[in-house]
């Protein structure tokens, strides 16, 4: 088998439906046996990114290599590499568990005496086992999404293109997912995940953050929050909350957001003294003092839009 650097490698990926542009000019690089996130707001263009990257979808300009070789010119072959599951539950929803993996196993070609093997292990490993004869239909949202997984990682495949994979699970079986995913990655299985989650951006190796259709960031995740333009600062005291409105007419603020009993607020990078000069604004009563970014910092920043900015102008 062939080992490469970059399991995708996409360059100038346009797509257009009529006038509208749904991703613009996409450069990306997902490093083999990676956790690649890719984020956005929800509308921002991933998924019609990688239904193009999939061979699912035709790309009205650009370049895309999956697994080395070219799309969509080689689809069949790298859809026999690829385990893909979508955003939406697109499985069978009046068969069994077992039949709709019994049927992805045949559609995969996979032999019978190694299929009733995989099912097994799939279904042991995504606690389906008890649920296996129940209608796909009438499981609930996060028996779907592992069912939905089951049948991606059937094949073993040696990339994963996950679209929101952990929508509609608790945060017991989120965990639990992310778990499993890096276990794949430990093995060589490289992963393409989008999300809008905070939380599960923070967990990937690599950042690809999506904003109407543009890449406005992009690296590893730690290197992100480390190399933040911007600076981040923390407002604590009794009821931050009518601050908000007041932070937000400086012109030197470009977002502010409560979290629990505090505020965060991303100054410009111009400013030389952030502190002081949120501290002036809103009295002695509360504290502030600079802290290190997250990724919803970097997040936020990068998907400002310019009327945002104007309107402070």
């Amino acid at each position: 088998m062939k080992l490469i650097d970059d399991v995708i490698v996409v360059h100038g990926l346009t797509k257009r439906f009529g006038e509208f542009v749904a991703v613009n000019n996409l450069d990306m690089n997902i490093k083999s046996g990676s956790i690649h996130g890719f984020l956005g707001p929800n509308g921002s263009g991933k998924t019609t990114a990688i239904r193009m990257m999939c061979g699912l979808m035709d790309a009205s300009e650009g370049d895309i290599h999956v697994l080395g070789l070219s799309m969509p010119e080689h689809a069949s072959q790298v859809r026999d590499q690829v385990g893909y599951m979508t955003q939406k539950f697109a499985l069978y929803e009046d068969l069994t568990i077992k039949e709709n993996l019994r049927f992805i196993a045949k559609v995969r070609g996979i032999p019978a005496a190694l299929a009733k093997e995989r099912l097994n292990a799939v279904m042991i490993d995504n606690d389906l086992v008890e649920y296996q004869s129940q209608l796909a239909g009438s499981l609930s949202g996060g028996q779907k999404r592992r069912l939905a997984f089951s049948a991606a990682v059937l094949t073993e495949p040696r990339l994963l293109i996950l679209d929101e994979p952990t929508s509609e699970v608790d945060p017991n079986t989120r965990r639990e997912m992310w778990a499993k995913f890096f276990k794949l990655a430990s093995v060589g299985t490289s992963i393409l995940i989008s999300t809008h989650l905070m939380d599960e951006a923070e967990r990937c190796h690599y950042l690809t953050v999506l904003n109407d259709g543009i890449k406005v960031a992009d690296g590893k995740t730690d290197q992100l929050k480390n190399e933040f333009s911007h600076q981040v600062v923390l407002v604590e005291g009794e009821n931050v909350t009518p601050l908000t409105d007041s932070i937000m007419q400086m012109k030197q603020v470009l977002a502010v957001a409560q979290s629990g009993l505090v505020l965060r607020v991303i100054v410009s990078k111009e400013e030389a003294d952030p502190v002081r000069i949120v501290s002036e604004n809103i009295g002695p009563k509360f504290s502030v003092r600079k802290i290190k970014a997250t990724i919803e910092d970097v997040f936020v920043a990068a998907t400002q839009t310019t009327k945002c900015r104007l309107d402070k102008e």
